[in-house]
C-alpha cells in the first residue's frame, strides 16, 4: 500500500507560509521556550537568586537562539520553507546576535568580566552549528546538547552566581542529557516531515490484524514525547523561579 498525501508541515508548530506567520514559525516557539528554560533553571539554582540578572540573560539568549540561530538555520537550506527573503533572514541574524553580544558586554562590565568569555563563545557556537562551518564538525548531536542544553544552563547560573560550582556542572549534565534526548527524538521527526514524499506498507500483528503505515505511525510517538518534554521543562523552570521569588 502507498500513502501519498499533501506534504506534512516541516514542523508541528509551523504555520502556513507568508506574512507574519513566517516570523512566528521562524521562532520555533516550543523549542525556544525549552532552551530558555535551561537559562532560568541555571539562574534559579544559584545560591543568591537575582531576577535583575536573569531577565537580561534570558533576553540575550532569546535574541541569540530564538531569533539569530533560527534565522541562520533557515538561511542555510530553508528547512521551515518560509517565504522570508535571504536579506531579511541575514539582517535578523546580524541584528539579533549583535544585540545578544551587546547584552553580554554590558553584563561583563556591570557584573563580572568573566562573562566576556561566555558571550563570544556563544556567538561562535551559534554560527558554527547553524551554518555547519568547518565541514559540519560542530553540527552533531553532542554539540547540540552542549550548545543548546548545557551552555544556557551554566551561563544562567554564572550570570547570577559569578562562579561555577559542582552543582552547576551536574545541572549542566542534566541539560546535556535532556537535550540529547530531544535531538534523538527530533531527528526522526524532522526527516519524515521534511524529506519523505510517500509512505508504503502495513504492519502485521501477531493476531493477524494489520495497520496501515502512515506519517502518524512513523513520528506520532516521538512528536508527542517532544511536546510533553517541552511542557515539562518549561514547568520545571517556572516552578524553580517562582520558588526563589517567594
Amino acid at each position: 500500500m502507498t500513502v501519498s498525501a499533501e506534504a506534512p508541515r516541516p514542523a508541528f508548530y509551523a504555520l502556513a507560509p507568508g506574512s507574519w506567520r513566517d516570523y512566528a514559525t521562524l521562532l520555533h516557539p516550543p523549542y525556544t521556550a525549552w532552551h530558555l528554560s535551561y537559562v532560568a533553571i541555571g539562574a534559579a539554582l544559584a545560591p543568591d537568586f537575582r531576577l535583575s540578572r536573569l531577565l537580561p540573560t534570558l533576553a540575550a539568549f532569546f535574541l541569540a537562539v530564538g531569533i539569530g540561530a533560527h534565522a541562520l538555520d533557515e538561511l542555510h537550506g530553508r528547512p521551515l520553507r518560509t517565504e522570508l527573503g535571504s536579506g531579511t533572514l541575514a539582517l535578523l541574524a546580524v541584528l539579533s546576535i549583535a544585540g545578544a553580544v551587546a547584552i553580554g558586554v554590558y553584563a561583563a562590565v556591570a557584573w563580572s568580566p568573566w562573562i566576556a568569555v561566555f558571550a563570544p563563545l556563544g556567538a561562535f557556537i551559534l554560527c558554527a552549528y547553524n551554518l555547519e562551518l568547518f565541514g559540519g564538525r560542530f553540527h552533531t548531536d553532542t554539540w547540540f546538547a552542549l550548545s543548546w542544553g548545557a551552555f544556557p544552563l551554566v551561563t544562567g547560573f554564572f550570570a547570577v552566581a559569578e562562579t561555577i560550582t559542582p552543582a552547576a556542572i551536574v545541572a549542566g549534565a542534566f541539560a546535556f542529557a535532556l537535550s540529547l534526548a530531544q535531538r534523538r527524538l527530533s531527528t526522526q521527526v524532522r526527516h519524515v516531515r521534511r524529506h519523505l514524499r510517500e509512505v508504503r506498507g502495513t504492519i502485521v500483528q501477531h493476531d493477524g490484524t494489520s495497520v496501515e503505515v502512515n506519517v502518524e505511525t512513523l513520528i506520532g510517538a516521538e512528536e508527542r514525547a517532544l511536546k510533553l518534554l517541552t511542557a515539562a521543562t518549561v514547568l520545571l523552570a517556572l516552578s524553580l523561579v517562582m520558588m526563589r521569588l517567594a
